[in-house]
């Protein structure tokens, strides 16, 4: 075989590497397999590392982040319902613009999305 055959091989064989490890990382992103939210241990870690910290920093540095978690729990709890009241208000608007039949898809559409906020376990949706 001549050296094009192989080249053309070699070039179709990396762009199906590159696509294929595109899609699955758009895939990952987007289900939100790869959306990690804070993990203390994983930061008290770095910051020990980082900034060479004794154990009794260590420990103060835990209780601060047990502190705050504590307080944006409760905080994320008072803003909930206001959040709940936007989304429906949002979701009303729009049902009020749509015929029957869109209106049923919108509600299935709404549904799925609703498992999947209750799936990942996010009430408020995170700024962007």
């Amino acid at each position: 075989m001549s050296r094009r055959v192989y080249l053309y091989f070699a070039v179709t064989f990396l762009l199906g590497i590159v696509l294929g490890g595109t899609g699955v990382y758009c895939y990952a992103w987007y289900t939100g397999h790869w959306h990690h939210g804070f993990n203390k241990d994983r930061a008290v870690a770095r910051l020990k590392s980082s900034l060479q910290l004794d154990d009794g920093e260590v420990q103060q540095i835990r209780q601060i982040f047990d502190d705050a978690s504590l307080k944006m729990r409760d905080l994320q709890q008072q803003t909930a319902p206001q959040y709940q009241a936007l989304r429906e208000d949002t979701r009303n608007r729009i049902r009020g613009v749509l015929d029957a039949e869109q209106a049923k898809k919108f509600d299935e559409i709404m549904k799925q999305i609703d498992a999947r906020r209750r799936r990942l376990g996010t009430t408020v949706p995170s700024p962007r």
